[in-house]
């Protein structure tokens, strides 16, 4: 049965939608998309080409977090936003990282020049899904800058700005870091207690 291309375009569509107006060549052809196809697309305008095997839909606005749709693509889905980068998706504390920090699962074996790749299975429970990619919650973001070695002031500072907005309690978050790493336990009991909480 063959596919119209009323149809192509459609399911193309709702899978950019859902990724922030980005997709892989990889995906194109499992729509249904033939390499040929795709380089037409291309030529003709209708894709943009952001990267090798990575498109962007004509006209489709840029967004405030599309080079993190565009490393979770590049991971294949795997990925989640996290560290640094995921609490600046947060709006908390002030890491400004220099790369995009990912987390994938401990089987993942790609490296790139601009991510840090920290490898770990992470609980559904730490992941909220965003447009176009994936990100821990703020609970387990501060856990892993914790583990880190972030900054203790910064971390103090990005901890309270949390509380301050409802993102944690002193106690979800004490629980949360003695349950994944006794070393970010420590560093944020310290970070709480001057804190005086």
């Amino acid at each position: 049965m063959r596919t119209s291309r009323q149809d192509l375009r459609r399911g193309l569509f709702q899978l950019a939608v859902m990724q922030g107006g980005y997709f892989t060549a990889a995906q194109a052809r499992e729509i249904g998309y033939s390499y040929q196809a795709q380089h037409y697309h291309a030529q003709q305008g209708n894709w943009v080409r952001v990267d090798r095997g990575l498109y962007r839909l004509f006209a489709w606005p840029v967004g405030a977090h599309d080079e993190l749709v565009r490393w979770t693509l590049w991971a294949g889905g795997r990925a989640v936003v996290s560290h640094e980068s995921a609490l600046d998706v947060h709006g908390i504390g002030e890491f400004n990282p220099a790369r995009v920090h990912l987390t994938a699962p401990r089987a993942f074996s790609k490296r790139a020049v601009g991510a840090v790749i920290h490898t770990a299975d992470l609980d559904r429970a730490d992941i909220e899904n965003r447009e176009g990619f994936r990100v821990t919650r703020p609970v387990r973001s501060l856990v892993d800058v914790a583990a880190a070695g972030a900054d203790s002031d910064q971390l103090g500072r990005a901890i309270e700005e949390a509380q301050d907005i409802g993102l944690l309690t002193p106690r979800r978050l004490r629980e949360r870091a003695e349950a994944v790493d006794l070393k970010a336990a420590l560093r944020i009991e310290q970070a709480l207690g001057r804190l005086g909480l």
